[in-house]
């Protein structure tokens, strides 16, 4: 059998020998970075490069013990109880040990060996204290971190009169460990995930395995780990991030304070994310209409919660429209209103020297002055401001002659039916897209009010939560969830998850049978 020899083009030739070079300089350069980041078996030339990657900080404390060990740790990063009685009167009984003697012999619970310096490094930032042994290169890692954070209070932003009343803080380990508390179960899944070259933050990625789509765990995997940023402080960021679509104005993801609002999303097969640092966790999929559903609504009789949901959906629609609609009929279309408002609206206006539009444009901007300045300022000078300010103006520009007094009772109910959303981040939405919504109505009427529904309508049909449809169950129609949608019916016809979600087991609990005139054995 004759060896046959391969005839390449030079350009060919020349292509693999370059590549065959750049190779070996990666190679080599990996080598290099390998090899600084060992950890060295000089105490000296160890506590040297530790300050030299840490820029030699205040807080860095060194400390060694006779003959042979070195302990590196941050000031207020760790516990100083357990470095006193669990670390260092064990190490001053054996400082001759190897750093594999020392792991078994330190009584605290999260201990371990490294070889690689870099990420001994980013253990020292949070709360690891470094233990080196004289000859060896390795070094223990006893995690000792303590994170100073508030005590558990009532969540501020989604109060309820029934039901639990703790809300999240701003540690993480809390916060996981309040959602064990009330979801006592194995198949509670947490994975860690840091995000941020420059804050590493921990995030948690919760689900029930069993229950949540393994579709969409790996989608929201899979757009944690691709993120590449320099920080992340909170977790309203991170829903901006990870969301389909970061540039509409409604929220695709629920932001929440309550634990019990969390692990109820958990337990109808959502994914849940904890952000070190931040007191508010994220929930989804999640559909426009959730975002007006209350935890206390599960509390409550099914007639009571139905009637509370249907008040607040009514809600957004007096806010959004009311002003536009009055708006656009004092502007074109004077043949919609009744005969008996037409002389007191025309006399509370005789002296009004603006346009309806203009008019409702300005009490609408003095409202969200008022409503942004008292939630800046303290709690007891932002109340006073909001009430006397809103009394005092609203006084003033009637006398003044600058608005009418039936447009202040407008804009007045407009700004309180915005606030009767469960959720902060679609209160904010409503009260925003009223002013593009005046502005159309001022210039065309009604047909601009239609025209603006039409655009929102649409808008909402095209977005998508997690891959799921936004306006679940109305579209695509799902019937089967509208009973727990805008009417709640009796926990027995509640008994199975949102299609939404796609849960792998859709039965949540088996009914029991209703009946009125229940038998007492």
């Amino acid at each position: 059998m004759f060896n046959k020899r391969l005839k390449l083009p030079f350009a060919k030739i020349k292509t693999i020998k370059s590549a065959e070079i750049q190779k070996e300089q990666i190679d080599v350069t990996e080598a290099k970075t390998d090899e600084e980041s060992h950890i060295p078996s000089s105490g000296h030339v160890l506590i040297q490069k530790v300050k030299d990657a840490l820029h030699n900080p205040a807080d860095l404390i060194v400390k060694n013990i006779p003959p042979n060990l070195t302990l590196i740790y941050i000031d207020d990063l760790v516990d100083n109880r357990p470095l006193n009685d669990q670390i260092l009167r064990g190490l001053f009984k054996s400082t001759h040990e190897s750093p594999e003697k020392i792991k078994e012999l330190l009584a605290i619970p999260k201990v371990d060996l490294s070889s690689h310096l870099d990420k001994s490094i980013l253990a020292l930032l949070n709360g690891t204290v470094l233990i080196h042994v004289e000859g060896y290169s390795k070094l223990v890692l006893g995690n000792i971190a303590t994170r100073k954070s508030r005590s558990l209070s009532a969540p501020e932003n989604e109060s309820q009169v029934i039901g639990s009343q703790v809300g999240f803080n701003e540690s993480l380990s809390t916060n996981v460990s309040l959602v064990r508390r009330y979801i006592i179960n194995p198949d509670l899944c947490k994975e860690n995930h840091v995000i941020g070259n420059k804050t590493n933050t921990t995030i948690a990625l919760l689900y029930i395995k069993g229950i949540a789509s393994e579709q969409m765990v790996n989608t929201l995997r899979q757009r944690i780990t691709d993120l590449n940023i320099d920080s992340l402080i909170d977790s309203s960021v991170l829903v901006q991030l990870i969301d389909d679509n970061s540039l509409s104005p409604f929220p695709q993801m629920l932001l929440t304070e309550r634990p019990d609002r969390f692990c109820d999303g958990l337990l109808n097969g959502k994914l849940g994310i904890i952000v070190d640092g931040s007191s508010m966790a994220i929930i989804c999929p999640q559909t426009f209409i959730e975002f007006f559903q209350s935890r206390e609504d599960e509390n409550l009789r099914w007639p009571i919660a139905s009637f509370l949901r249907i008040l607040r959906i009514s809600a957004v629609f007096l806010s959004v429209y009311l002003t536009p609609l009055y708006v656009a009929a004092l502007t074109f279309h004077y043949e919609v209103i009744p005969q008996s408002l037409l002389i007191p609206l025309s006399e509370s206006r005789a002296l009004v020297p603006f346009p309806p539009i203009l008019e409702a444009l300005i009490l609408e901007l003095i409202i969200e002055l008022l409503r942004e300045a008292g939630a800046r300022l303290p709690t007891k000078i932002g109340q006073t401001i909001g009430i006397v300010g809103g009394i005092v103006i609203g006084t003033a520009a009637v006398q003044a002659g600058i608005t009418s007094n039936i447009l202040i009772i407008i804009v007045a109910l407009s700004a309180l039916a915005s606030f009767t959303s469960p959720s902060y981040m679609m209160g904010n939405v409503i009260r925003v897209i009223r002013f593009p919504i005046i502005i159309l109505a001022g210039f065309w009427g009604f047909y601009g009010i239609m025209l603006a529904f039409c655009f929102i309508l649409i808008h909402l049909l095209r977005q998508s939560s997690l891959g799921s449809p936004y306006t679940s169950p109305f579209y695509p129609p799902r019937l089967i969830d509208w009973r727990d949608s805008i009417i709640r019916m009796p926990l027995p016809f509640t008994n199975r998850r949102p299609k939404v979600t796609r849960a792998q087991d859709e039965k949540k609990y088996n009914p029991e049978p209703i009946n009125p005139q229940k038998k007492l054995n």
